[in-house]
């Protein structure tokens, strides 16, 4: 049974009331004196606690989705290929393994589209990282054999693992969904960690004498994924999206390379890097990176160029609302940018649930096939 299932959630629900119940019922007997009566005692209680404790666990993992997996709850979750190592037989991508939808049909490719694990190798940046595939259920139509696909880079927070956008998020549903009621193209989503090692917060950035992560997601990326997939490589066909550190990422990349992506999409994001013991010192003395980093200063002092973007914040709830509205008085053409602001929200998945769908169809009117 998944760790994040409903069904598990309503068990162990269930068995804390049944418990509760149990020990109200039996508490009279287990107030007598001696020592069973008192072992008791302490029994009831420790089993009432492990089961509250459970129940609250559950329901905030599968709010904020902060373990996607038993694996990742042991700490046994295998890592993805860090920086250094290779593609098995050379290749730009890899497919690691395929699944099917949560959707109506989802066994059936043509239905409901399908899901490919995939190791993705940087040319320029010589990093190897894992992600998942959305691939929509017109990709697999007969006399569609040929036919292209906008495709989408999906990011996480940091921590985060790329199962919580299928799982926590949604993302291949919610597509599925959207695309059914015409609302969006079919469209291909790539989803994955904002980094490219998975124990680094490296942001996009790429860090002087380490790891290449703004080279990775600004120029590796779109390029394998075009050589592995009916996508074209021409920026009208690609956008990045995320949350949290994810949305940082994905702005930072559309705004510092319009000549790829032609659109990002912020949820909850900061504006600038956050430098701690998970990001480790990414500039090394380079000041000019660590100014071209803060995308409010790049925004003043640099050229923009023709992406659009969407950010998405709250009024209450969200302690990156005043720096989003500047982000929005800043950009200037030949750049777009749109918003979404909710009334009230937090940093979490609850609100990126509610921000997802309508960001989705915005990126379907602003990235296309051809």
């Amino acid at each position: 049974m998944s760790l994040t299932s409903s069904t598990l959630l309503i068990l162990v629900l269930l068995a804390t009331v049944l418990a509760f119940a149990a020990a109200v019922w039996l508490w009279p007997r287990l107030g007598r004196r001696g020592g069973r009566p008192v072992l008791g005692r302490v029994g009831v209680v420790l089993m009432l606690q492990v089961l509250l404790l459970a129940s609250v666990g559950l329901a905030a993992n599968r709010t904020f989705l902060l373990y996607g997996s038993w694996a990742d709850l042991a700490g046994t979750h295998k890592a993805a290929p860090s920086a250094g190592e290779d593609v098995p037989g050379g290749a730009a991508v890899r497919v690691l393994g395929r699944q099917p939808t949560d959707v109506p049909g989802g066994a059936t490719p043509r239905i409901g589209g399908e899901i490919e694990k995939i190791a993705v190798r940087g040319e320029g940046s010589k990093s190897v990282v894992q992600a998942y595939v959305y691939l929509p259920p017109e990709y697999f139509q007969k006399g569609k054999e040929d036919a292209k696909f906008p495709a989408t880079v999906v990011l996480t927070g940091f921590p985060g693992m790329a199962e919580n956008l299928l799982k926590g998020l949604d993302y291949p549903r919610t597509a599925w969904r959207l695309a059914k009621q015409k609302k969006m193209p079919p469209m291909i989503l790539v989803m994955m960690q904002p980094s490219v090692i998975p124990t680094r917060n490296t942001q996009c950035v790429d860090v002087p004498g380490g790891p290449l992560s703004e080279t990775f997601f600004g120029t590796d990326l779109p390029k394998a994924i075009s050589g592995a997939y009916r996508v074209g490589t021409a920026p009208s066909n690609w956008a990045i999206m995320g949350d949290s550190t994810g949305g940082y990422c994905a702005l930072k990349t559309a705004l510092q390379h319009p000549e790829h992506y032609a659109a990002g999409v912020g949820l909850s994001t900061d504006y600038k890097p956050e430098l701690d013991a998970d990001s480790g010192d990414l500039f090394r003395g380079n000041a000019a990176e660590e100014k071209r980093s803060d995308l409010l200063w790049s925004l003043d002092n640099l050229p923009q160029g023709k992406s659009s973007f969407l950010v998405a914040s709250s009024k209450q709830g969200e302690p990156n609302y005043k720096d989003t509205q500047k982000f929005i008085a800043k950009v200037k053409s030949p750049a777009r940018v749109s918003s979404i602001t909710l009334d009230s929200g937090g940093h979490g998945f609850n609100t990126w649930r509610r921000e997802i769908p309508p960001a989705l169809e915005w990126l379907g009117g602003r990235i296309g096939a051809q």
